[in-house]
């Protein structure tokens, strides 16, 4: 498993590379996803793609009149892999920071979810690295949730633990064999506190907050100077934003939960 920093430095020598013809517009939009994440994106029963992000992105190509496809692939690989021009935009709720603005351009900001830990009820934890320490906190694995653990948690002796799948991080929680995990606060509650697993966790302490690792939200990832696609994209959200759109997914979605950009 590679570490955020390789792919990162990864998708850089990829945008050192000679440049390619940027989106081409061919009547149709290629979305990078990791469909392991909800309410963010997941699959229903039938294999089809839902969630918050889908629906967002449906409806910025309905009004950029653009026809919407969607390719999967692991959270890890999805920078990589637009730089690989696998396709043409990254829409799973990748969060903005400057580390990833290194490597790629984003639209301007969909939304902003807190980020939170969960744990057992009873476990006295908080989101602190005193509290955490000694304990194992599983995280998404290149996630900005694992960068900033690393960073603040680790060197304090917190075991942070990186996992490609959301899923397995609970499925450990339950059995024990991890004490908490830092995610986006809608997609721990959707995901693993409303199912019936959830039983006996909960958030603990207060949602964590560093504006240089954990970005100011939620946009489209697109590959370095690609400002016509960056330009019909943004003048999409516009329009979401304007009519509503976002809000009332939102609300859908993440109930009371704030997600609105600050």
């Amino acid at each position: 498993m590679k570490p955020l920093t390789t792919l990162l430095a990864l998708a850089c020598a990829f945008a050192a590379l000679p440049a390619l013809p940027a989106f081409a517009d061919s009547g149709s939009l290629r979305f990078g996803v990791e469909a392991q994440y909800p309410p963010f994106e997941s699959k229903d029963a039938n294999g089809r793609l839902q969630g918050f992000d889908i629906d967002i992105g449906n409806a910025v190509c309905a009004r950029a009149q653009l026809h919407c496809a969607w390719v999967e692939t692991s959270f890890d690989g999805l920078i990589p892999a637009l730089q690989g021009r696998k396709f043409d935009a990254i829409n799973s709720a990748m969060n903005a920071t400057a580390q990833r603005r290194e490597a790629i351009d984003f639209t301007t900001v969909i939304y902003r979810v807190p980020s939170r830990l969960i744990a057992r009820t009873d476990s006295g934890l908080v989101a602190t690295a005193a509290s955490l320490k000694g304990k194992r906190v599983g995280v998404l694995q290149a996630s900005i949730q694992e960068t900033y653990a690393k960073t603040h948690w680790e060197p304090a002796g917190v075991n942070v633990v990186p996992y490609q799948d959301q899923n397995q991080i609970y499925a450990d929680l339950v059995s024990g064999r991890l004490d908490g995990t830092l995610l986006l606060a809608p997609a721990g509650q959707k995901g693993f506190l409303s199912q019936p697993d959830g039983k006996g966790f909960a958030f603990v302490g207060e949602p964590v907050r560093d504006d240089k690792i954990l970005g100011n939200g939620v946009a489209f990832g697109i590959r370095k100077g690609d400002a016509a696609l960056r330009e019909r994209l943004n003048t999409a959200i516009a329009k979401l934003e304007a009519d509503g759109t976002v809000n009332t997914l939102a609300r859908k979605y993440f109930g009371d939960i704030d997600i609105s950009p600050k």
